[in-house]
C-alpha cells in the first residue's frame, strides 16, 4: 500500500485532544493514527514503539523514558503502546510527577485490557480513529466506492484496492493476531474470520458459528473478544427500555470496515441487491460511530421486537433511524418506525436512503444519505 495520499482534514483533532488530558487513541491498522499524528503533533517528542531498539531500551528499563523527555515538555506521544504494557506505569508517574500529557497510540487494546495491567486510572481519556468518513470526505465521497471496497485511507487512495484489502487481511492475521500470541491455530481462526464476516450486521448464533468454524464454542467467544479487543468488531446493544413490545435483548456484531468484510468473502456489493443493502447499513453504522467518539457521547442501539418489527439505529431515546439501501421509500418500508413511535418518547424517526428529495410522511422524515451525514455534524438530530 501507498502511505502517500492527498490530505484529508479528519474530524478528530489529536493536538486538541492533548491540550486537555492525556489519552489513549486507538484505532484498527491503517486507518491513519500515525499521519494524523504527524500532521497535527509533528513537533511533540514521539516514542515509537514498533522500533525495535526504542522498545528494547524502554522494555529492559522504563524509567529511561522520564530521562529522554526535556526538561519542561508538557506533551508525549508514545505509538503502539500495547506492545509495552508495563511502560504505563512510568507515564503515570510521569503524569504525577511532571503533568506530562500523554497520546498513547495502538491497534489493540487486548493486552492492555488483560493481565492487572495499569490503565492509569481515569487520567487518560480513550478516543478511537476510524476509517474515512462520507463527513471528512466530502465532496469527493462516492456511495458506489465505499460499499465496494470501505474507507481505509490507503484502500480509498488506491489503484488496486482489492488487492490491497487482501494484504491487509494478511497483515492482519500476521502480524496482529500472531504479536498478540492469542492464537495458536491461525487456519481455524483464518475460517472463523469468514464466518464473522457473514455474520457482520447480525445477531450471532455462537453454537452455530462453532460448528461452522469446527471449533467449540467456547474458542469462538475467545475469538470473538479478539476481533473485539484488535478493534475490527464492533457491538451494537439492543434497546431494552421498550413498554410496549417486548424486544429482543440480543446484541448485533458489525466489522469495522465494509470492504474488509466484501473481501474476506470475496464478493462486490452491487445496487440493488441484498448485499448492497447490508453494506450500506453498515456504512451508515460506521458514520454512526465515527460521529459518536468524535462529536458525540450518545448511545446507539437497534430495536428489535419479538413480533417482528426492528429499527436498525437508535441514537439514545430520541432519535430512531431505519436504513434503506434504496431510492424509492414506500409505506411498507415505514411500518417498524411507525410502531416504534407508541413508545412515545423518538423526537425524530427518519428514514435514510438514495432519495434524491427529502419529505415526511405521518411524522417521519425520509432523506438522502449525505442530508442525513449533514444533520447529524449540524447538530439536528440530537447530541452534537
Amino acid at each position: 500500500m501507498n502511505p502517500s495520499f492527498p490530505p484529508v482534514s479528519r474530524t478528530l483533532d489529536p493536538a486538541s485532544l492533548l491540550a486537555k488530558k492525556s489519552h489513549f487513541l486507538f484505532g484498527p491498522r491503517q486507518t491513519g493514527k500515525a499521519s494524523l499524528i504527524r500532521d497535527r503533533l509533528g513537533a511533540t517528542p514521539h516514542f515509537d514503539l514498533l522500533d525495535t531498539q526504542t522498545w528494547l531500551e524502554l522494555s529492559h528499563d522504563p524509567s529511561l523514558l522520564g530521562k529522554r523527555i526535556p526538561k519542561g515538555q508538557s506533551e508525549v506521544v508514545i505509538d503502539e503502546i500495547q506492545r509495552l504494557p508495563e511502560l504505563l506505569n512510568e507515564v503515570h508517574r510521569l503524569i504525577e510527577d511532571r503533568k506530562i500529557r500523554f497520546l498513547l497510540t495502538g491497534s489493540s487494546a487486548r493486552k492492555l485490557r488483560r493481565g492487572g495491567v495499569n490503565l492509569l486510572g481515569g487520567r487518560a481519556r480513550t478516543k478511537t480513529l476510524h476509517p474515512f468518513t462520507a463527513f471528512e470526505l466530502g465532496k469527493s465521497f462516492d456511495l458506489d466506492k465505499a460499499l465496494r471496497y470501505g474507507a481505509l485511507p490507503p484502500v480509498w487512495f488506491s489503484d488496486d484496492p482489492t488487492a490491497d484489502l487482501l494484504a491487509y487481511i494478511g497483515i492482519y492475521l500476521n502480524e496482529e493476531i500472531r504479536a498478540e500470541g492469542a492464537v495458536r491455530n491461525v487456519p481455524a481462526f483464518s475460517r472463523f474470520l469468514k464466518i464473522a464476516a457473514l455474520c457482520s450486521g447480525t445477531i450471532v448464533n455462537f453454537t452455530a458459528v462453532a460448528s461452522d468454524a469446527q471449533v467449540p464454542r467456547t474458542t469462538i467467544h475467545e475469538y470473538w473478544s479478539i476481533l473485539i479487543d484488535t478493534l475490527l468488531m464492533h457491538e451494537l446493544p439492543a434497546w431494552r427500555s421498550s413498554v410496549k413490545r417486548k424486544p429482543i435483548v440480543t446484541s448485533k456484531h458489525y466489522l469495522f470496515d465494509v470492504g474488509l468484510v466484501n473481501a474476506i468473502l470475496g464478493r462486490t456489493s452491487s445496487p440493488g441487491t441484498p448485499e448492497y443493502g447490508a453494506a450500506f447499513e453498515a456504512w451508515v453504522f460506521h458514520e454512526f460511530l465515527a460521529w459518536r467518539d468524535y462529536r458525540s457521547t450518545e448511545p446507539l442501539s437497534f430495536w428489535r421486537s419479538t413480533s417482528g418489527y426492528e429499527v436498525d439505529f437508535l441514537i439514545g431515546d430520541h432519535t430512531a433511524i431505519e436504513v434503506k439501501a434504496k431510492s424509492t421509500v414506500g409505506s411498507a418500508d415505514l411500518r417498524s418506525l411507525r410502531a416504534i413511535a407508541d413508545e412515545k418518547r423518538f423526537q425524530h424517526r427518519l428514514c435514510v436512503c438514495l432519495a434524491s428529495r427529502r419529505r415526511d410522511e405521518d411524522g417521519i422524515t425520509i432523506l438522502q444519505f449525505s442530508q442525513f451525514v449533514r444533520g447529524l455534524y449540524d447538530g439536528e438530530f440530537g447530541g452534537a
